[in-house]
């Protein structure tokens, strides 16, 4: 029994190395332009999304607002005060829907972990969070125009925590942090990753998720319901996935559902969308997933 253990550990163990090898740079990387971006460049980034307010662009401002949703490095605990401080400065609430939808999707963090999954998948990755925040602007332009969609009432904007004098102290303490929140989850998802390697064969992948089935767009979005519970963790998975046969639109999929339904991040949308318009929240969220999934298996 403890030779097949033996072997059995040996086996996992050697998956788990590829993996590290292969993300690890990705992770090192992500955490250090994420905190060099939450220093450096997220007042600007602010700044530049408050500007918006001031000009009469239309639809176009949902672009503008995705687009710096996407750059924003902020959770959405952290998203969510400082919306509230937009809307105050007069920001709409369309605008503020793609800025917040794309925001939870991605950030420059999780950009740069997602390149371990290789140029067309990053590349998918960026569009489908920038068209996902137009989408969601432009849904509540079309159904809440001068109704409200969200309720700031009781969101401060938070203090900043990036507050030492010392550049190199300020940019360190951030890392820090950064290194503590998603360490637990980065090496926990190469740990699955390499279970599965292991014990779940690639033919078994390709029949859930591969092809250009629908069946296989729509079982990614739902795993990635329960499943996500951080971006640099969930990198490993998809690596290992899309190597035993994952389609990339149900790659897509699972990359909409999963942060949009994180828990921490459904705690917080529900905060401020209250019951009904948070239920319409998540069927935007796995209809614009199970949509986007068939049109890229369709494309790519």
């Amino acid at each position: 029994m403890s030779g097949v253990l033996h072997r059995e550990f040996v086996y996992i163990w050697y998956y788990f190395t590829i993996q590290l090898r292969q993300i690890f740079p990705y992770w090192v990387l992500g955490m250090v332009i994420g905190s060099l971006v939450s220093v450096f460049a997220k007042e600007h980034i602010h700044h530049m999304f408050r500007s918006l307010g001031e000009r009469r662009l239309g639809v176009l401002g949902m672009i503008a607002a995705s687009a710096l949703g996407i750059a924003s490095p902020l959770c959405m605990y952290g998203t969510i005060p400082i919306a509230a401080s937009f809307s105050k400065n007069g920001i709409r609430d369309d605008w503020l829907a793609a800025f917040m939808m794309s925001s939870i999707l991605l950030n420059p963090q999780l950009i740069v972990y997602s390149a371990a999954l290789g140029t067309t998948a990053l590349m998918i990755r960026i569009l489908s969070s920038f068209v996902c925040g137009i989408m969601a602007g432009l849904f509540v332009r079309i159904f809440y125009r001068g109704k409200g969609f969200f309720n700031f009432r009781g969101f401060e904007e938070p203090k900043s925590r990036d507050t030492d004098p010392n550049i190199l102290l300020r940019f360190l303490k951030n890392l820090g942090r950064n290194i503590k929140a998603t360490g637990m989850y980065f090496l926990t998802g190469i740990v699955l990753s390499a279970l599965f390697r292991r014990y779940v064969p690639a033919e078994t992948m390709t029949a859930l998720f591969g092809g250009n089935e629908a069946f296989g767009v729509l079982m990614a979005a739902t795993v990635g319901v329960p499943l996500y519970a951080c971006g640099g963790g969930t990198i490993p998975l998809l690596q290992a996935w899309l190597a035993d046969g994952m389609s990339m639109g149900s790659a897509a999929a699972f990359m909409v559902t999963g942060p949009a339904t994180k828990i921490t991040n459904l705690g917080a949308v529900k905060i401020v969308l209250g019951m009904r318009c948070f239920l319409l929240y998540l069927a935007f969220t796995l209809m614009y997933a199970f949509m986007s999934g068939i049109l890229i298996n369709i494309l790519v």
